[in-house]
């Protein structure tokens, strides 16, 4: 092999290392922000003393549980994973597919006293779609219910 082969060898190997690096980088990133949301029960294991953090909130809006305030503006009502529940405050216009029994993903901060102030309420679009996420989710809460 001549000086010039080994040149371009070395280039190629080269190439092909910052190539794999920055593969490796964007995977690792996304791997990271792939998880859409998490159910009540994670998001009570997982919740710190700091109120600074957003989260996404995924379940199901608990039967008999949504009370609007006067104003007609704020709403409460409770996330559930049929394993835990988390009190959701809300004060803005619900989607026109938000009602008890149904899938939902809130965004918003979890306060000391367990309650979570959303920003953004989404409700699922279709009576028998549930987010693949959110129903496998939901699926292992509720086997680790199970006696």
């Amino acid at each position: 092999m001549n000086q010039k082969h080994q040149k371009k060898l070395l280039i190629v190997i080269s190439l092909l290392l910052i190539l794999g690096l920055a593969a490796g980088l964007v995977l690792y990133a996304l791997k990271q922000n792939i998880n859409l949301f998490i159910t009540p029960t994670e998001l009570l294991q997982q919740a710190s003393s700091s109120t600074d953090l957003n989260y996404r909130l995924g379940g199901y809006v608990k039967k008999h549980s949504i009370h609007y305030n006067p104003s007609g503006r704020s709403v409460d009502f409770i996330v559930t994973d049929q394993q835990h529940e988390v009190l959701v405050s809300y004060d803005g216009i619900l989607p026109n597919l938000f009602r008890e029994g149904q899938g939902v993903v809130v965004t918003g901060k979890l306060h000391t006293n367990n309650t979570f102030t959303a920003s953004t309420v989404l409700a699922k679009h279709d009576e028998k779609y549930m987010p693949p996420a959110l129903a496998k989710a939901l699926k292992i809460q509720t086997e680790r219910v199970k006696p």
